[in-house]
């Protein structure tokens, strides 16, 4: 049995692997999206299925008006005194000398079940972990960001106590790892294996020059030895290899005493006319994640295969345990909360948004913001998994101004998204425009509306993605489709595309309604399709 990476397709980043008995979790990064973090689970580290969202609440997550790819990053989930705990990071601000971040903590019995309210920790930087020694202290490390402009932002890793019965942080931080000369040290995972003590950083920064760093020691402050052979994970030096951006990684013993490291990874489309030296492609699933088996020599870990990453990977010695689909192709909305595919920004979905039950068999949407929001967007969207697949949708909508549009979106962020809508004109009533933000550059590239004939309840629109692009199509009555031949370009939902540099999801594709002129007019959609063709 083999492992075929990604394990986890599409924006899953930032893998934190959990053991507890014959059961394997990962959590992953959700940023904006809501609510906050992924977490899959496995029997044998080749099938996973999608079971818990942990942060379902404002008070234990308040992302409005959070920035593009602010919100949650790297969650860290481990097992200890018979329970689960979540640390994770809610970033308020990117830009700028300064990244303003919070970190918290909440527990649970069960992985599906109440998480509870969060801890306040610290702020000092992101990507913390908690570490649970053999002796039964805990200690949560972070990377530490350093504002100063003639310093480099990425000041190390600090450790700091934390205590249960009083629930937070004693005694003070200890900076014991400032990272090595690949820089922008974080992502830090401590283990105690053996007579060392093992901390597992990302380096790099998370673009094609990521990497996984190790280093270990006797003491747990330190000084850290880096592995001889550092990095043990990066896919830079390899611009051929399917599996790029490796790093950002965490480590398991499974229960048949193998040893496997799961990272972040991405897998870019390049476009015809670049060198694939100098331009290494765009990733529209975003950065997912992958597992290598490791194996040990000399009390360090290497990856198996080579440090670059496998897509095939020898499974542990474990029967196969497959799951159902999570997702089942055609969504007809006969459930009273949303498929756990779906997910919504920065905002939970709420009776302010919409509803399951107010016309059965149908999501409403009330229109809100528009999709240049940070604060109140009505949008139900799912992630991009394939670079191949279709998603459609079925939507009744009655516009009485030019400001309400309701239709299906594809999206990266505020800046970077292409949308067909339902919408108002003063002479033609109904019609189906196409909008497209590019870099916060906006057109309509139709050349002549579309009118939507008076008779139509729904209008049923689609996408279809190949590879390096995709089209929309439109139909009245289902039965005869019309393509829109605009072919819009895969890349431009993609984390390398966006200007600036600095974010870190994936293409989304999903239903949205919009109405800015403050009536909140709702949007009924029949159905939503997502079939992958790969």
């Amino acid at each position: 049995m083999k492992i075929i990476n990604p394990v986890l397709k599409g924006f899953n980043p930032d893998p934190s692997i959990c053991r507890v008995g014959e059961d394997y979790y990962i959590a992953v990064s959700t940023f904006e999206w809501f609510p906050g973090v992924q977490i899959h689970h496995s029997k044998d580290l080749v099938n996973w299925e999608l079971v818990a969202h942990p942060l379902q609440r404002v008070s234990q997550l308040d992302m409005k008006g959070n920035p593009n790819s602010g919100g949650v990053w790297a969650p860290c989930l481990s097992y200890s005194d018979g329970k689960f705990w979540l640390i994770y990071t809610d970033v308020k601000v990117i830009d700028g000398a300064w990244k303003d971040c919070h970190n918290y903590l909440v527990t649970s019995e069960t992985v599906d079940g109440d998480w509870g309210e969060p801890v306040k920790l610290n702020s000092s930087g992101f990507d913390a972990s908690l570490f649970h020694d053999t002796d039964g202290k805990k200690y949560l490390l972070n990377m530490l960001w350093d504002q100063r402009i003639d310093r480099h932002p990425f000041g190390g890793i600090v450790m700091q106590e934390y205590c249960t019965e009083q629930k937070k942080l004693i005694n003070k931080p200890q900076n014991i790892f400032k990272g090595t000369d690949i820089k922008l040290t974080e992502a830090p995972h401590l283990y105690h294996i053996g007579e060392y003590y093992y901390l597992l950083t990302a380096e790099g920064g998370t673009e094609y020059e990521h990497a996984a760093t190790i280093a270990r020691s006797k003491n747990i402050e330190g000084p850290y030895e880096v592995h001889p052979n550092n990095p043990i994970l990066t896919s830079w030096h390899d611009p051929r290899n399917p599996l790029q951006k490796c790093g950002h990684a965490s480590i398991i013993q499974t229960h048949t005493d193998e040893w496997y490291l799961a990272h972040l990874t991405g897998r870019p489309i390049h476009p015809d006319d670049a060198s694939i030296i100098q331009q290494r492609g765009y990733c529209p699933l975003g950065r997912e994640t992958a597992i290598q088996k490791l194996e040990w020599r000399d009390a360090w870990p290497y990856v198996v295969g080579g440090k670059e990453g496998s897509l095939e990977v020898e499974a542990p010695k474990i029967p196969e345990t497959k799951f159902p689909s999570t997702y089942p192709v055609l969504d007809e909305f006969t459930q009273d909360k949303l498929n756990i595919n779906f997910q919504t920004l920065r905002i939970p979905f709420t009776e302010q948004l919409g509803s399951l039950t107010e016309r059965p068999n149908h999501l409403r949407l009330f229109g809100q913001e528009s999709l240049t929001s940070t604060f109140t967007q009505s949008f139900v969207a799912r992630r991009w998994q394939s670079l191949q697949f279709e998603a459609e949708t079925a939507v009744a909508f009655t516009p009485e101004n030019i400001q309400q549009a309701a239709g299906l979106v594809n999206y990266y962020n505020t800046e970077n998204w292409t949308a067909l809508q339902i919408t108002y004109d003063e002479n033609l009533g109904r019609i189906l425009d196409l909008t497209v933000c590019d870099n916060f550059s906006f057109s309509q590239p139709l050349k002549e509306k579309i009118i939507v004939p008076s008779e139509a309840e729904y209008v049923y629109l689609s996408v279809t993605v190949e590879n390096e692009i995709y089209y929309y199509s439109y139909s009245f009555n289902k039965e005869e489709w019309h393509k829109i031949d605009i072919n819009f370009e895969s890349k431009k939902l993609s984390d390398d595309y966006i200007r600036g540099g600095g974010f870190f999801t994936g293409a989304f594709v999903g239903m949205q309604c919009q109405d800015t002129s403050g009536q909140n007019i709702p949007a009924d959609f029949k159905y939503f399709r997502y079939d992958e063709k790969e």
